[in-house]
C-alpha cells in the first residue's frame, strides 16, 4: 500500500491512490479536471520511505477534482454585557473534494494507481439480515 505526504492549502495530508479528500479550495479550477501536486514531502510503502528535505523533487501526485463547494456556516456572536452591544457574523470555508489517482516517484515511475470509476454504472450493495423471533 503506497502512500505520499502531501503539501496543499498550508496543510498537510496522508494521501493514497483511491483516496477522496477535502482540501482547501484549489484557485482557477472546474469540476472534472486533472490536478497535480508537486509539494511532496514524503512517499514510500511498507517497505521503503522517501523522506525529501524539505520536499522529494519530480516526485508529483495526479488527482481528479470532483467538486468545489462550501462548509456549513460557522457563527461568530460577540456580546458585551450591561452595554447593548452585540455582533453577529457568518463564515462559510470553500473546500475542494478531490479523488487521488495516481503516486508517481521522483524517477517518474507509478507507485500505485486508483481504479477507474465508471460513472454509468453505480452499484449498490444493500445487505439485510432480518432475524426473526419465535417466542414460545
Amino acid at each position: 500500500m503506497s502512500y505520499a505526504v502531501i503539501q496543499t492549502g498550508g496543510k498537510q495530508y496522508k494521501v493514497s491512490a483511491g483516496e477522496i479528500l477535502k482540501v482547501e479550495k484549489l484557485a482557477d479550477s472546474s469540476p472534472e479536471t486533472k490536478v497535480q501536486f508537486k509539494e511532496i514531502l514524503a512517499y514510500g510503502d511498507d517497505k521503503s520511505i522517501e523522506i525529501g528535505e524539505p520536499t522529494v523533487t519530480g516526485a508529483r501526485v495526479e488527482a481528479e477534482l470532483l467538486k468545489n463547494g462550501k462548509e456549513r456556516t460557522v457563527l461568530i456572536f460577540k456580546k458585551r454585557r450591561r452595554k447593548n452591544s452585540r455582533r453577529k457574523n457568518g463564515h462559510r470555508q470553500q473546500f475542494s473534494l478531490i479523488r487521488i489517482n495516481k503516486i508517481f516517484s521522483k524517477d517518474g515511475k507509478v507507485l500505485s494507481e486508483a481504479e477507474k470509476m465508471k460513472k454509468s454504472e453505480v452499484v449498490v450493495k444493500e445487505t439485510k439480515e432480518e432475524k426473526t423471533e419465535v417466542s414460545k
